[in-house]
């Protein structure tokens, strides 16, 4: 548990001291979070801060700026509150890290704290103390844009970098300088949104909200994160920020939550959009009843709620209940104390540090999905000329992905710059941009680029989608590379020298049309600052890939989504019954081929599953153990494996632990991940690799949502994906 109260009992009654003092107008005030939009010294807005009527601004990065705000606050308002000053700071602020769903393949919670350090540090020397992250929704559908910024499709690899993020971003202490406060988003069920397109509907029963969707949010919780955003998204036909099912009956009252919720941008006022309210004054009804602490950018907080208080619509007393989870966050930041910021207190962005933790998060989010015939690593003895082809080989700016409006792009080093300068003299490298972007449907330079591979030893294509193409509002029903990369690929490999494709994307894409074309596969997400950096040394064998999917790669869109985690159903398939269309003889008897669940097209497999990766080692899994048959509710079990690297590579490996419930009050997953743990083994090394898996680690919610561990037979595997073959088994009995 984070200590972001650290004096419960003095807080409260400071809180408690502040709201008697406070005029109702200026409770409303710190309800309010406006955007400067970049006029901060502003009269207007200057006297707004003067009088209490703004809380909270975001957006607002100048120090200067942001200090003189803050000066108004403290030092010429009635009370002296100071504000709250947000941001998007998602993956880094000027020092970029890989896209969070980069950051989730390496399955290193320490390296996603270190990570969200450096990001708050950067941050606080603009005088911001709150960020919007992390993202910790549930994203299963790769057509979705927003699943660039979750930690994938599974709860427990999602909670437990969710809670690093949390702890990076606050720190130990939430008061002390470069701590800032973390937002878990969106709550809840985002993910879920249908087809994968932002801000639709999402039909989530509570059974799989709460196996599902909920336990990263009930995990930042309880690692003390300090305020909630509200998803844009209907919940069982109820808005999120309108949904006191949500906020009131489980985030308050029974997750026991005292720190504030804030609403996403407009998404009080969309209330009456989405038609569960007739106006902005219902809206803004409904969103307080409901318990959002404060409105982001729609002003009806500032509107209405004087009248609604006024009418006996709204209680004072629910008021003061919000406004303090407001100014708990307030004095548990030491606002009150040390309002302002001194950017020359801070180290440098894109320091040593930084940097270095940048690259260390690419290096580890690089997956490694294909390498035919040991073609890469790259080795420079052998080797006289590369080709770099593509559009994504030398952008700085594309390489560090969505949400990175503070990203500083002349800190970039791109794949090209990096390539050139480990080889120097020793090794030709030749570039061919052949695409002016991911988009462009162009061939007339691809004869260029395909003379080019032919004269070189190996053709590097840098492939995938820029930037814009994923993140908030940016869903793709077509998850293919874009534009003409597909073309390319193929004429490239009519050259008829090895192949390997860099893919940066802020998504899983559909290779299943370009995997055949290329030897090697490397996945490179939108890596940051230090992408190149890191890819270049992959690419020549100085570092071995280790990261792991965390999402599922379908064959083709049509299997969206798809995940691992799946249920059995009554009739699910296996090799034995999956017919493909191909194989249906003409005029074939009218039956149903198979009976069982799978696609006549794409059989019922990923491309890639969850937790796939391989490394220039080569790692062999045996003796699976666990170390009793029975195990009391209560107890725990151990679950242990011989891990060996037979490969001529150092290399580490992502041990990866998964559980079966067989039989359930409610149907249950056919496997569900339980903990994972990074190991670096040299080559011919082995070790043996040991998880205490707790029988309150089984617990699932039931079909009366109790939360329940049921006596009855599990398997468990360890292995190095989510398709791990090497099983065992228990029972759990009564206490």
């Amino acid at each position: 548990m984070l200590d972001t109260k650290p004096n419960v009992q003095s807080l409260d009654a400071r809180v408690a001291e502040l709201l008697d003092r406070m005029t109702l107008p200026e409770k409303i005030g710190q309800m309010n979070q406006i955007d400067p939009g970049g006029a901060a010294h502003d009269p207007g807005l200057q006297g707004d801060v003067r009088a209490g009527r703004i809380g909270a601004i975001l957006n607002e990065v100048d120090a200067d700026a942001v200090n003189e705000l803050q000066r108004i606050a403290c030092e010429e308002s009635r009370l002296g509150i100071p504000l709250l000053v947000g941001r998007d700071v998602i993956h880094g602020f000027k020092t970029v890290l890989p896209i969070p769903l980069g950051l989730a393949a390496t399955w290193d919670p320490d390296l996603v704290r270190d990570g969200a350090r450096v990001a708050a540090r950067e941050a606080a020397a603009a005088g911001i103390n709150w960020t919007f992250a992390p993202m910790i929704d549930i994203a299963r559908d790769p057509r979705w844009g927003r699943i660039a910024e979750s930690f994938g499709e599974d709860p427990c690899l999602c909670s437990r970098l969710g809670v690093a993020s949390i702890e990076g971003f606050q720190g130990a202490d939430l008061s002390l300088p470069g701590s800032i406060a973390a937002c878990a988003k969106h709550f809840a069920g985002y993910g879920a949104a249908e087809s994968g397109r932002d801000y639709a509907s999402t039909n989530v029963s509570e059974n799989e909200l709460r196996n599902v969707y909920l336990p990263p949010f009930r995990a930042a919780v309880e690692a003390g994160v300090g305020t909630l955003m509200t998803s844009f998204s209907d919940l069982d036909g109820v808005p999120a920020t309108g949904n006191d099912r949500l906020l009131r009956d489980i985030l308050r009252d029974e997750w026991r939550f005292d720190g504030f919720v804030v609403s996403d941008w407009d998404s009080v006022r969309q209330l009456a959009i989405h038609g569960l309210t007739e106006g902005d004054e219902g809206s803004a009804l409904a969103a307080v009843l409901a318990g959002v602490n404060m409105e982001m950018a729609g002003g009806s907080y500032l509107e209405h709620l004087p009248a609604l208080v006024g009418d006996g619509a709204v209680d004072e007393a629910l008021v003061d209940e919000l406004v303090a989870g407001i100014l708990r966050i307030k004095f548990g930041l030491g606002l009150f104390e040390n309002p302002y910021t001194e950017p020359t207190a801070f180290p440098p962005p894109g320091n040593d540090n930084a940097l270095g933790i940048a690259e260390q998060a690419a290096l580890r989010s690089c997956v490694l999905l294909q390498n035919r015939d040991a073609v890469l690593p790259l080795s420079p003895a052998r080797l006289s000329s590369i080709a770099v082809i593509g559009p994504l080989a030398d952008e700085p700016y594309e390489q560090l992905g969505t949400w990175i409006f503070d990203g500083d792009a002349a800190l970039s080093v791109t794949p090209l710059q990096a390539l050139r300068d480990a080889l120097g003299d020793q090794v030709e490298v030749r570039y061919h941009k052949a695409m002016e972007t991911s988009r462009s449907r162009q061939s007339e330079t691809f004869d260029e680029a395909a003379e080019l591979a032919a004269a070189a030893d190996v053709a590097v294509l840098f492939l995938g989608e820029e930037s814009i193409l994923s993140g908030e509002a940016h869903s793709r029903a077509d998850i293919r590379l874009p534009g003409d990369q597909e073309a390319l690929v193929r004429r490239v490999r009519a050259a008829g020298k090895p192949v390997v494709a860099v893919i940066m994307a802020g998504r899983p894409l559909t290779l299943t049309d370009v995997r055949d074309e290329v030897d090697a596969i490397l996945y490179a997400w939108h890596p940051g600052t230090m992408g190149g950096l890191a890819i270049a040394k992959l690419l020549l064998g100085q570092e071995s890939p280790s990261g792991k999917l965390p999402a599922t790669f379908p064959r083709m869109v049509g299997q969206a989504p798809l995940y691992y985690n799946q249920k059995n159903t009554g009739k699910p398939p296996s090799p034995e019954t999956v017919i493909h269309i191909d194989d249906i003889p003409p005029r074939a008897f009218q039956t149903s081929h198979g009976m069982t669940a799978f696609f006549l097209d794409a059989g019922y497999t990923p491309l890639y599953p969850f937790g796939y990766g391989l490394s220039y080692g080569e790692f062999e899994y045996r003796d699976l153990r666990v170390d009793r048959d029975e195990v009391r509710i209560g107890q725990a079990v151990r679950v242990s494996a011989e891990l060996t690297n037979v490969g001529a590579r150092a290399a580490e490996e992502v041990v990866q632990l998964y559980v079966r419930d067989l039989v359930g009050n409610v149907t249950r997953p056919v496997k569900e991940l339980k903990d994972f743990r990074r190991v670096r083994l040299e080559p011919g090394a082995s070790t043996r690799v040991e998880f205490e898996l707790s029988t309150d680690e089984l617990a699932f919610y039931d079909r009366r949502m109790r939360l329940v561990v049921e006596p009855g037979e599990f398997h468990v595997w360890i292995g190095g994906s989510s398709d791990a073959p090497l099983r065992a088994g228990f029972r759990v009995v009564p206490e």
